[in-house]
């Protein structure tokens, strides 16, 4: 079902009970005054009576017999200032796609650039995360990896997931077109590049901010580098890296090893961890979903 997204002990006592007698004007003075605070209390309680929820898109639980579990799912359909597009759009999905996490500012981006024409309209299909951890990582060798959750290496179910249970979801709710894009930061980039190199189908875009690279002694970076894991011709990907120096190292070691015309690395050295997302995924939004006036591809 749809719903809509809106956004003492006796030592104490001896020295309190001295003070009671000071306080008992000021407590007589505070409770004439009960009147004047109810009344503006109703007020206040008449005024907000009159507000409506401010509506910005789709909310609905998926039954997933792939994780065991119900997931939040969290859509925005963006417009042409507030007029319908009218007809069938791609889609963006993202992991970390809760009103908490990072669904909002992402779906603001989409609604700003589409509108500006600084990308093409997708709709935003956001999961909000359940086990983090567990679905954005994928298997590690590492002791000092497995430590940071109680459960790691989820992503092939999470993967599997996506394809068969999510993306079938939205085409049945949707009027989508066949192109599809991913999108994620840290962790959720980690996921974001495994997938490229492990199921580049399954996406016709990535775009991974200051990826996790590090994951499992880095191999996702060492398999790419000795030609064992490759992103096809063709493939488009935007990474960009903080000033954090081992996650820049290994995005840079990353894009020299993939070396296509698809692949576009983005240093980023005056954000830090905290502050790339954003900055990134207005970089990555335009330059990879670009209208194809401005260089991007057309959608399918």
């Amino acid at each position: 079902m749809h719903k809509s997204v809106m956004i003492g002990g006796r030592g104490a006592r001896r020295r309190i009970m001295p003070r009671l007698a000071a306080c008992a004007g000021a407590m007589a003075a505070a409770l004439a005054g009960l009147g004047g605070c109810a009344a503006g209390q109703s007020q206040h309680a008449a005024e907000a009576a009159d507000a409506e929820p401010l509506v910005i898109g789709d909310s609905f639980v998926l039954e997933s017999a792939v994780l065991g579990e119900d997931r939040r799912i969290n859509v925005f359909v963006p417009t042409i200032y507030g007029e319908p597009i009218g007809e069938p759009m791609p889609v963006l999905y993202m992991p970390d796609g809760g009103l908490g996490e990072d669904f909002l500012h992402i779906a603001g981006l989409v609604q700003v650039l589409v509108c500006n024409g600084g990308m093409r309209p997708f709709i935003v299909v956001g999961i909000e995360n359940t086990q983090r951890r567990r679905d954005l990582t994928g298997p590690t060798s590492n002791p000092e990896d497995r430590e940071i959750a109680p459960t790691v290496g989820g992503s092939g179910p999470f993967r599997r997931f996506i394809r068969e249970e999510l993306k079938p979801a939205v085409r049945a709710r949707y009027d989508i077109t066949a192109e599809s894009a991913i999108l994620g930061e840290s962790l959720a980039g980690l996921f974001v590049v495994e997938t490229l190199l492990l199921e580049p189908g399954l996406f016709d875009a990535y775009i991974a901010a200051d990826p996790s690279l590090w994951w499992d002694n880095a191999s996702l970076v060492t398999d790419a580098e000795s030609g064992r894991r490759t992103a096809p011709t063709g493939a488009r990907l935007f990474l960009a890296s903080s000033d954090e120096p081992e996650l820049a190292g290994l995005t840079g070691r990353l894009a020299a090893a993939l070396a296509s015309p698809g692949c576009r690395h983005a240093p980023m050295p005056e954000e830090s961890h905290a502050t790339i997302f954003h900055p990134a995924a207005l970089r990555g939004l335009r330059e990879t979903l670009a209208p194809a006036s401005a260089g991007g591809a057309d959608a399918d």
